[in-house]
């Protein structure tokens, strides 16, 4: 009876809900953000390791879904709404920008990494051999409608819409993209570089709230350079021993040859040369009367020092400008599409810097260049003619007919099908 009485009062007499509601407390509303700032970064700690171990491809579609998502957030703070009215295709030639931009980022990375699939299929071969003009006329097209669209009176709002949609595209697409060809590199450029980040945002959370007393820049106020330094000693060791660990797994030091590949199938590839334990010896002072000494260790160690101090030095300043960013336009984040937490570019500010530092460092000291199944099609098809390919063909039948790796009969087959080639 007492429940229907209480339900029959707040049907009849709203107002008794209102009173007996008392409004949070600061206490309470901080708790609450905590519960779900908590709850959500679980979900995507548990995310992240549910996608990188199922496979590069649901890795490359969650930078995919990063990059659409922050872009639309980075454009969002700058618009009017008012104008956007008054000038419909705003917004329509800001996504214009963003798909020409992305299919000429992720054409690069399909034909780079997978020559030997492209180029042997017709319909994909004149996509890939006329790619980047392709892309440059789509370009071309937003550009010359972009101008058509300019509106008296609205000049100013337009052209600085125009630099705004292509400083995004150069701090989110471009850079995310040299993400997305880490983890086609290997799994390892990928996981190595985003964990740096987040941990050394931990340990200078950690260490700033512990012993920190003297302020870092005024972007951050809460920053603190006893944290900045502290976090960058912890990374290291951190990083040195998560190298330790991702090292002797294969699934994370290969090339991801095949997209279909997972944790459980696994990788197969000659493991690059960082990855191997080299012999160093250690010579003591003269002063000590020891003998040299000598210890085994991969040459990775050495390099993940410049990753740890790049994430705890370099990568920071990716937050500051993001912090910078926001002050300008008065916003506490970009976006609330991470409960708790705001937007993802409020998440990948770091990240963004730190995954093109990645492939930078990566391309320069420590790939191996070396001729690939992909790499010979590509210079047999665009340096020779149909009736050179063919003898090609041919030399290379002889040649496995010799080393016993292919039967003679193939051979002749071959002969007997290919057209000879013409004497000049």
């Amino acid at each position: 009876m007492n429940f229907w009485w209480d339900f029959t009062q707040l049907t009849t007499n709203p107002c008794s809900l209102q009173k007996d509601l008392k409004p949070q407390t600061e206490y309470e509303k901080k708790k609450q953000t905590f519960i779900t700032r908590t709850i959500w970064t679980l979900i995507m700690i548990s995310g992240f390791f549910v996608a990188m171990f199922a496979g590069h491809i649901y890795i490359l579609g969650i930078v995919t879904a990063v990059q659409i998502v922050s872009f639309k957030e980075v454009i969002a703070i700058a618009n009017v709404p008012s104008r956007v009215k008054n000038l419909p295709f705003t917004r329509s030639l800001n996504w214009y920008f963003l798909g020409t931009t992305m299919y000429f980022l992720y054409g690069e990375s399909v034909i780079y990494y997978f020559k030997h699939i492209v180029l042997v299929d017709r319909i994909l071969l004149p996509f890939a051999t006329h790619h980047r003009f392709i892309s440059f006329m789509l370009y071309v097209m937003g550009f010359v409608f972009f101008v058509g669209s300019l509106k008296k009176g609205h000049y100013r709002f337009q052209f600085t819409q125009f630099a705004w949609t292509h400083m995004a595209l150069y701090l989110i697409n471009v850079q995310s993209h040299f993400i997305m060809n880490n983890t086609l590199e290997g799994m390892i450029w990928f996981f190595l570089p985003a964990s740096l980040v987040i941990t050394n945002d931990i340990f200078a959370y950690i260490c700033g709230i512990t012993f920190g007393r003297t302020q870092l820049i005024k972007l951050s106020p809460k920053k603190t350079v006893e944290g900045f330094v502290g976090a960058w000693i912890l990374t290291i060791l951190f990083g040195f021993g998560m190298t330790n660990v991702l090292m002797r797994y294969k699934y994370f030091i290969c090339p991801a040859n095949d997209l279909g590949s997972n944790i459980f199938t696994g990788l197969q590839c000659t493991p690059n040369p960082v990855f191997i334990p080299q012999v160093y010896t250690f010579q003591p002072p003269l002063l000590l009367h020891s003998a040299p000494r000598t210890f085994h260790i991969a040459p990775m160690q050495f390099h993940i020092l410049i990753f740890a101090t790049f994430a705890s030095l370099i990568a920071p300043f990716g937050g500051f400008f993001a912090s910078g960013l926001k002050r300008t336009f008065k916003v506490k984040d970009f976006g609330e599409s991470i409960p708790g937490h705001g937007g993802i570019t409020d998440r990948m500010d770091c990240q963004f810097i730190m995954g093109f530092f990645a492939f930078m460092y990566y391309q320069s000291f420590i790939a191996v260049y070396k001729a690939s199944v992909g790499g010979v099609i590509e210079t047999a098809i665009q340096g020779l003619s149909v009736e050179e390919q063919v003898e090609v063909v041919k030399g290379l039948a002889k040649y496995l007919v010799g080393q016993g790796r292919v039967e003679e009969g193939v051979l002749e087959c071959l002969v007997g099908v290919l057209p000879r080639r013409r004497r000049r």
